[in-house]
């Protein structure tokens, strides 16, 4: 049996790649998959593809031939979000496909589409919410991921983001977990709901970007460094934004 299948302690999480968006940071996430520890397990969570159906561009399929790369010498967990629906890509028979994760029963990992009881219902206004933004983006606007400019609609954006957490929280207390966490609303957050930790850990589809990484005596959101502005961490156990024992 390879090492890595022995499965350690310590994994390092991400959700909402969207790899083929225009808005994906592939040279932001180039970088710091190059610097993931080799002890520790890679955990996508979810919508790590934008759209299964359409082919990439040469840069963002590299990050895919780089993840393909890691799974053969560590393990790699892919949770699937609304986005993949069943993507895999060629080269990745040692990554493994779920529709959620656990490390024991400190935290359930799960992309959060789940548990989101307002986008299914919305679809009308979803729709045509982004049938707008794209209008605006012709005319003119500065090019964001739709999920950015949403946030501009504090109200509907903070429904949407408590839904998701009080559900992912309420599934965690009911199966004995300590903590959960989520992709999906783009909105990085770290807090406690019900004695159960809450950890969004936000997209790649702008800055700034933050990771979940998991030890053996702490569970730490940290923020990613880069290039347009932010100091690039030299390595991926520095300044954690929000730690805390579990």
């Amino acid at each position: 049996m390879n090492p890595f299948h022995q499965y350690s302690n310590n994994a390092i999480i991400v959700s909402d790649l969207h790899i083929g968006s225009r808005y994906f940071l592939y040279q932001e996430c180039g970088r710091f998959l190059a610097n993931i520890p080799e002890d520790h397990e890679l955990i996508l969570n979810g919508d790590v593809i934008d759209n299964p159906y359409s082919e990439l561009k040469l840069p963002h399929q590299r990050i895919l031939d780089i993840i393909a790369r890691i799974s053969h010498r560590q393990r790699v967990v892919w949770v699937r979000g609304n986005h993949d629906n069943g993507y895999i890509p060629q080269g990745f028979e040692k990554v493994e496909f779920k529709r959620f994760h656990t490390i024991g029963h400190r935290l359930l990992i799960t992309h959060g589409y789940d548990f989101d009881d307002v986008m299914p219902r919305s679809q009308a206004f979803i729709k045509a919410f982004k049938l707008m933004h794209d209008l605006r983006v012709k005319l003119g606007a500065k090019p964001v991921h739709v999920a950015h400019y949403a946030k501009k609609w504090e109200f509907f954006y903070k429904v949407l983001c408590k839904n998701v957490m009080t559900n992912a929280v309420n599934c965690a207390l009911e199966n004995g977990y300590e903590a959960a966490t989520c992709g999906h609303t783009h909105y990085p957050e770290d807090t406690v709901f019900n004695g159960i930790r809450y950890v969004n850990t936000g997209a790649w589809t702008e800055t700034p970007i933050f990771y979940l990484l998991i030890t053996p005596d702490e569970m730490a959101l940290k923020k990613i460094y880069d290039s347009s502005g932010f100091r690039k961490a030299k390595s991926l156990t520095q300044s954690h934004v929000t730690s805390q024992k579990l």
